[in-house]
């Protein structure tokens, strides 16, 4: 049994310590792909402490059949969609299309001189497809390797690849039409 796997087992026997240090060494990575799919800061800690509620909830349901690692994106991940999808739904049904409205979105990991190009990226990744958005983030934006990536999707390697074959052609034409002057170069 590795170190995860014992945080997560004295988790769910009450160890606050416990929590603490899987707090400390999930926080980031929970936040930074909760802001992906949320991208605003106020909605990302919303969705990393409903993240953490869960995982300290769900401590004794993991059965370790993959790594903690998978366990907590995979979490993160279905509390983003969901998340979004009841915003959208509430905004809808508020004030209209909530698209229209939605605020340039900036990451704060993105360096200053490339903020415009990652506003417009951004805004392409977060009209894409669910599963294809969470293979790209997963991939490209939180760095995480394919299998783990198709772990915590819960599907093949190969079913993986091909969505992110898809979301980068789809990606491609999104922005070939939200910067139309942009060249390719070479």
């Amino acid at each position: 049994m590795n170190i995860d796997h014992e945080l997560i087992q004295a988790v769910a026997e009450g160890d606050q310590q416990a929590f603490a240090e899987l707090y400390k060494l999930y926080s980031d990575k929970v936040y930074n792909t909760a802001l992906s799919y949320a991208q605003n800061k106020e909605d990302a800690e919303e969705i990393t402490q409903d993240v953490f509620t869960k995982i300290y909830r769900k401590a004794s349901k993991f059965k370790g059949q993959s790594s903690v690692s998978t366990w907590v994106y995979r979490i993160t991940v279905n509390t983003s969609l969901n998340k979004i999808k009841s915003k959208k739904k509430f905004s809808f049904l508020q004030w209209g299309n909530s698209d229209i409205d939605k605020p340039d979105f900036e990451h704060p990991g993105i360096l200053l001189e490339k903020r415009e190009s990652s506003k417009i990226l951004f805004r392409a990744i977060d009209s894409l497809p669910d599963s294809q958005k969470t293979a790209f983030i997963l991939s490209f934006v939180e760095e995480l390797p394919r299998q783990e990536v198709a772990d915590v999707m819960e599907t093949s390697l190969k079913a993986t690849e091909s969505l992110l074959q898809r979301a980068k052609a789809n990606l491609r034409e999104k922005l070939k039409k939200m910067v139309p002057h942009q060249r390719k170069k070479g």
